[in-house]
């Protein structure tokens, strides 16, 4: 999978870099991008494509907007703290191919308002 193979993996999910994240969503077709703030946050600014998931949603209950377990998942945030805990619940989940990448705040791609 090329640029996916550059990680580190932490308690279930793999770690890495906005640039590699980036690269995955230049290169892949079959992922998901994860927004795991408030929706002011969210609403401020996001990933262009980012599905809004706060980290306080994620539990231990089926989430719709993630009905694939398999699927690559990249997860985000401000600065990664709540995507580092949001990562590690979904691989608690089931979740196995989950890729956190940080915040936005190192993100070095596009940022939109709204789609």
């Amino acid at each position: 999978m090329g640029d996916a193979d550059e990680y580190i993996e932490v308690d279930g999910y793999r770690q890495i870099t906005p640039e590699t994240a980036q690269k995955i969503m230049e290169t892949e077709k079959d992922y998901i991008i994860v927004d795991v703030r408030h929706d002011d946050e969210y609403y401020d600014g996001h990933i262009p494509g980012a599905v809004l998931i706060t980290n306080e949603y994620i539990e231990d209950k089926p989430l719709p907007e993630l009905p694939d377990k398999d699927q690559m998942i990249l997860v985000y945030c401000r600065s990664g703290r709540r995507s580092k805990d949001a990562a590690r619940k979904l691989a608690a989940m089931g979740y196995t191919n989950v890729y956190e990448f940080g915040g936005i705040i190192n993100w070095p791609g596009p940022i939109v308002t709204d789609e």
